[in-house]
């Protein structure tokens, strides 16, 4: 895989390689889901360009994988608004004791900004998008 795309609007996360679609998921996101993310708190998932830096096995919400917001247009947008632009965003499954909801998490915006999958979906998303890989998070 050499890049993700996440189109908010439809809720779907396309891996990709070489321009071809790979794989497709649903995604449920943060609970404000319409506009990009201005600051902490806002219960928004960003939109931008980012990367796939950290990883996190041992995630509360079972395994985690780091989004590398905000990025340089975000912290200026945040300067310009006298407000902090958060962080901490990433793409995960689901708590332990909420792991057998599986694909109907996606039903409803539940993140506090994370893009959020089912556990066997962040568990293959885990083994197939290296670090470093780039994500267009889209409206």
């Amino acid at each position: 895989m050499d890049k993700v795309v996440v189109i908010k609007s439809k809720r779907i996360m396309l891996l990709l390689s070489e321009g071809e679609i790979l794989k497709s998921y649903k995604v449920s996101l943060g609970k404000q889901p319409t506009g990009r993310k201005v600051m902490g708190g806002d219960q928004k998932t960003p939109e931008g360009i980012y990367r796939l830096d950290l990883r996190n096995p041992s995630s509360n919400f079972h395994m985690s994988i780091h989004i590398s917001y905000p990025n340089e247009a975000d912290l200026a947008n945040a300067r310009q608004l006298g407000v902090q632009p958060g962080n901490g965003i990433m793409i995960h499954g689901l708590p332990d004791d909420l792991a057998e909801l599986g694909k109907l998490q996606r039903r409803w915006d539940w993140t506090d900004g994370c893009i959020a999958v089912s556990n066997p979906e962040i568990e293959e998303i885990w083994r197939l998008v290296p670090d470093g890989t780039t994500i267009e998070i889209r409206p």
